[in-house]
């Protein structure tokens, strides 16, 4: 039942109306039970590790609200170095307890999604040492949204030990938390703090917020069916077949690659934001026009925002607060002095981010080298942030002209594309391979005869696609310049808003791809 199916705005339009016929006290439960129901059709017995982790994470949450309830009970009427004594002790239990939690869940993570990987590699580095044993492992089907719930989970139960908030003492809200339906498949990432009070306040039928959820259904809908999908035919077709192109070819291919990525996970995000609306839930923004960025920093700022935010408040922050970065940074300044000796400590931290965001997105070597390529690209940019500042000096360049600005984006996307090639390549020798190959300048001709844009799919298909993304970038532009689109179309006349909700559902079924004998592409982060 993917999010572009009819089943499920069925089920969507049933879980409303549920929902908003049921006495309030009970809404949230309906969203519970709702959500289990989803995820069971989804992932039917692996629904049982969405269990243990919802089950880890409330009791251990509990655990540690008991253990800072008895060391605050035990602290009234004692001295000063009784008070640290207990503290201590409680502090010490804490840990004990979200280091149980974390290993169980994140040990849940590593089996399923990269023990295959993990043994592979052990089974290769045995047998290099001549050492005639395998360790056995299947490859098995991951449960939906593993990646993405245990990242929620783990955020959660860190932010329960760190004193930002209590510890739910409701289970089910918990449960609810960790797996209202529509953040499953793609993301994104939430947040306990922000998402609790919505998911468990009942909320009224609002005319306005479902008008306004529907908006942003039917746009995620253009992104994905008549853009993205039409693009992973020429995307598919390349890739596949990398042997037998070379060229413009390939860097055709990498731009709608780049096209089809973008459209499907900003679209994805579009439609489970506007589902959530409808019950009055408000997920965050996952976008905010990546492709106007001006450096790599920006743009990841601007892609995935809550993986980004996750990495920086759970592995960044941490790290670089640790005895170990704290120490390193006093040695370091010892040696270098000045800048360099300022951003080595950042960069120690960066490298397990990036680390982390690789590995993250899929267990081989060519996910782990695509995050480490945007390691090294950040890295290069902080050493040669103080040169290019003089240049910019003694060349006198205005650094607020358009001139430059667009050359700032070109530069980035250009970082990106590749590194978009290393994300979709099947292998990192394939990647380069592919990269190479865009050199030897062959099939300039298909860009004049037209065989460039029959690559997969027909000239109309590329026609398509190129005037979804005008539209694209010109709603992302005025998004960029504060422009409200949902409140600028509320406010116009009856007759122009219907004539521009009919158009976008007509444009859906008319040029989105789909029909007998077609599945729609699956979600790539859906994937993770």
């Amino acid at each position: 039942m993917t999010i572009i199916s009819l089943k499920f705005m069925l089920f969507v339009i049933i879980m409303m109306l549920l929902y908003f016929l049921v006495p309030k006290k009970i809404r949230w439960c309906i969203l519970l039970i709702g959500s289990y129901i989803y995820y069971f059709i989804a992932s039917a017995k692996l629904t049982i590790f969405l269990v243990v982790t919802t089950f880890t994470i409330y009791w251990s949450g509990i655990l540690m609200n008991k253990v800072d309830e008895k060391k605050q009970i035990s602290c009234n009427g004692k001295d000063k170095e009784a008070r640290k004594v207990l503290k201590r002790e409680a502090e010490k239990k804490k840990k004990i307890i979200i280091f149980i939690t974390i290993a169980i869940n994140v040990g849940i993570l590593l089996f399923l999604k990269y023990g295959n990987f993990i043994s592979k590699n052990i089974n290769e580095i045995l047998n290099l040492l001549n050492i005639n044993t395998k360790i056995p492992f299947k490859k098995v089907i991951l449960p939906l949204g593993i990646s993405y719930y245990t990242l929620q989970a783990l955020s959660y139960i860190v932010d329960v030990y760190r004193g930002k908030y209590k510890a739910e003492k409701n289970w089910g809200k918990i449960a609810l938390f960790l797996s209202f339906f529509p953040q499953m498949l793609e993301g994104p990432i939430g947040r306990y703090e922000d998402l609790a009070e919505q998911l468990y306040k009942p909320h009224d039928f609002n005319y306005k917020r479902v008008k306004y959820a529907i908006q942003i259904i039917l746009w995620g809908l253009f992104k994905k069916m008549v853009i993205a999908d039409r693009a992973a035919l020429y995307v598919n077709e390349v890739f596949n077949k990398y042997n037998e192109y070379s060229g413009i070819v390939i860097v055709m291919a990498i731009i709608l690659y780049t096209i089809q990525i973008y459209a499907e996970f900003s679209g994805c995000i579009d439609i489970v934001r506007g589902v959530a609306q409808i019950f009055g839930v408000t997920l965050a923004e996952n976008f905010k026009r990546p492709f106007f960025s001006k450096s790599i920093q920006e743009f990841w700022r601007r892609w995935h925002i809550t993986l980004g935010e996750w990495l920086k408040d759970y592995i960044f922050y941490p790290i670089s607060f640790s005895k170990l970065t704290i120490n390193l940074t006093t040695n370091v300044k010892k040696i270098f002095k000045g800048y360099i000796g300022k951003i080595i400590p950042a960069m120690f931290a960066l490298f397990f981010v990036w680390f982390t965001n690789g590995i993250w997105h899929g267990a081989s070597w060519k996910y782990i080298f695509y995050g480490l390529y945007y390691y090294i690209m950040t890295i290069i940019g902080m050493i040669l942030t103080p040169l290019f500042k003089q240049v910019i000096i003694k060349l006198n360049i205005n650094t607020k002209t358009f001139g430059y600005k667009m050359w700032q984006m070109i530069r980035t996307t250009t970082i990106v594309l590749i590194g978009m090639l290393i994300f979709r390549a099947k292998r990192l020798k394939v990647a380069l391979q592919m990269l190479l190959s865009i050199f030897t300048f062959e099939n300039m001709g298909k860009l004049f005869n037209g065989e460039l844009f029959k690559i997969g799919f027909e000239t109309s298909d590329f026609i398509v696609i190129i005037v979804g993304v005008i539209i694209m970038f010109i709603v992302g532009l005025l998004q960029e310049k504060g422009y409200s689109i949902r409140e600028k179309i509320s406010k116009q006349n009856i007759v122009f808003r219907w004539t521009l909700y009919y158009g976008i559902i007509f444009s859906i079924i008319i040029f989105g791809i789909y029909g007998k004998g077609y599945s729609a592409s699956s979600f790539i982060y859906g994937q993770f």
